[in-house]
């Protein structure tokens, strides 16, 4: 399986992107040394992929497979890419709240501690739908882990979309997010223009 090990604060600087998106709360005081360069248009659009690949750690092909998918759907393109990645359930795990970063929400998935409506779902790119319910099994809901990722993110706001239930580790999907919902600083439609080419 191929992992990305660029360290996080590094890929954050080179992006331009402010590491609290990704549920980190340091910073970096390093300037970049290309600060002032200017980029090309292409350079410009293929950021913005990157950005996107990054904040929601998906890999080159299954990222390009969801654009292909975004493009058959009805609407725009752009925003249906964006919708997808959020409604990926490692995503919705972190936008709970039951995890400190997505890396995190990736490997609780990863290591079957999620019910959606009741089955146990170990695919973190599973997408869910309007309705579903998302929850921590039972036998790890007492675990100290989750105490522990329950102190960091309990100030965390919840997107209107989700409704949560943290004292049971438990979360519904009342709707599917709109562009507006999502507060990614991503401009999809640079990423539309470089796949389009």
């Amino acid at each position: 399986m191929a992992v990305n090990r660029v360290p996080v604060l590094k890929r954050c600087r080179s992006l331009g992107l402010d590491p609290i998106y990704l549920g980190i709360d340091k910073k970096s005081t390093r300037e970049l040394k290309r600060a002032n360069r200017k980029m090309s248009e292409y350079g410009l659009q293929l950021r913005e992929k990157q950005k996107a690949k990054f904040i929601y750690g998906v890999l080159e092909k299954p990222f390009r497979n969801y654009y292909k998918k975004a493009v058959k759907m009805q609407g725009m393109t752009g925003t249906n890419l964006m919708v997808m990645l959020e409604t990926r359930l490692d995503n919705v795990i972190f936008r709970l709240g039951f995890a400190r970063t997505r890396k995190e929400a990736r490997q609780i998935v990863d290591h079957k501690h999620v019910l959606v409506n009741g089955k146990p779902v170990q695919i973190p790119s599973y997408l869910v739908k309007a309705g579903d319910t998302v929850e921590i099994k039972e036998k790890c809901k007492g675990s100290q882990r989750y105490k522990d990722i329950l102190e960091v993110t309990g100030g965390r706001l919840v997107p209107e979309w989700l409704d949560a239930d943290q004292e049971n580790l438990k979360g519904t999907v009342k709707e599917l997010p709109t562009r507006e919902a999502i507060d990614v600083p991503v401009d999809e439609m640079l990423i539309v223009e470089l796949y389009s080419k």
